[in-house]
């Protein structure tokens, strides 16, 4: 089997500079310091890193995320794809869950199986449930900062400047304690999940520097909102970001994400990814956005506005390899969706 190390999957990665963040070998260690266990594919030119999860009873699930290949690349290459369906099944995985790098405009060969390698055809289907948000702004960072700052909504780039104006100050951080607290504040105002402390920690020392920033925005020397950003290759993407509820007239969340572009343009990025929100089209979001506040509808308030374009992934792929423990994970999903 084509196991790699992970000094010869840092160098495959380094040989595809369109390769998402989640299959740089940093984020397979990440992971792997989590609960996860990281397992990197490469044969011939064509590589994978995929991350298992025990379950009980000797089992597992495998979770493929934002792969270089296209799906249609990747279930014809006969090779690649029996290594994989081998590797889940030496691990006894019940499901290996993809969800491709791929956004949904694009042509989405998933069928029932047809054009699948013969040497295995497990049942493989559109998944009812994504890892990663599906639906996202991605903003244009090319061109000059004028040209940037002028594709943004006229109130973000006032939003900008009147921070600027009221004294908030943009700089690197590394309180990563700070951050977290911030982080949890965050949380509890929005409803959503917050990683530990550590975890945060650890992302900030694999990636950094040069793969990664924290940034926070002060007034006074009190730290009014932080962000964490993250590049590979030419995109950046926003995956981590908290305030608190004090000065928010300042405006340091639109001063902040500004930064954080010219950080990442900095480093040769030319997208900018602000990472999650609500999946819905855009006539929907249009109409919805002044008024809805669940969920991930406040975000897109304020990630709209400046100026990227509303985009979709395809949607994740299961392939089934226990067709009795992957019933139990969708209604076991279903549950969660509905607490």
């Amino acid at each position: 089997m084509p196991v790699v190390t992970l000094d010869q999957w840092k160098r495959y990665i380094e040989r595809h500079a369109e390769a998402h963040i989640l299959q740089s070998a940093e984020w397979g260690e990440l992971k792997a310091a989590f609960g996860w266990e990281a397992v990197r594919l490469v044969c011939e030119d064509s590589g994978l890193q995929v991350l298992f999860r025990r379950l009980p009873l000797g089992r597992s699930v495998a979770y493929l995320p934002k792969p270089v290949l296209h799906l249609d690349e990747m279930i014809r290459n006969d090779r690649l794809w029996g290594e994989l369906v081998s590797l889940c099944k030496a691990r006894h995985a019940a499901l290996l869950k993809i969800e491709p790098d791929e956004w949904q405009s694009q042509d989405n060969p998933l069928t029932d199986g047809a054009g699948m390698p013969r040497a295995a055809r497990p049942a493989m289907r559109p998944s009812s449930y994504n890892i990663q948000p599906p639906r996202t702004v991605v903003v244009d960072l090319r061109g000059a900062e004028d040209d940037i700052l002028g594709r943004m909504k006229q109130k973000c780039r006032y939003n900008i400047r009147l921070a600027e104006r009221k004294g908030v100050v943009v700089h690197p951080w590394d309180d990563l304690e700070a951050f977290h607290r911030l982080m949890h504040i965050t949380g509890r105002r929005d409803g959503f999940a917050v990683h530990s402390a550590d975890y945060y920690r650890r992302a900030y020392e694999l990636f950094h520097p040069g793969g990664c920033e924290l940034l926070v925005a002060e007034f006074d020397g009190t730290p009014l909102a932080a962000l964490m950003v993250f590049q590979e290759g030419k995109r950046a993407w926003y995956l981590y970001g908290a305030s608190n509820d004090e000065e928010r007239n300042r405006m340091p969340a639109y001063l902040l994400q500004w930064r954080a572009m010219l950080w990442a343009k900095a480093h040769g990025c030319e997208e900018y990814d602000l990472w999650g929100v609500p999946d819905e089209d855009e006539a929907v979001l249009e109409s919805g956005f002044e008024t809805r506040q669940d969920g991930l509808w406040g975000v897109y308030r304020f990630k709209r506005g400046f100026g990227g374009q509303l985009r979709r992934a395809v949607q994740a792929v299961d392939v089934i390899f226990d067709p009795m423990l992957y019933k139990l994970y969708t209604w076991r999903m279903a549950g969660r969706e509905t607490q």
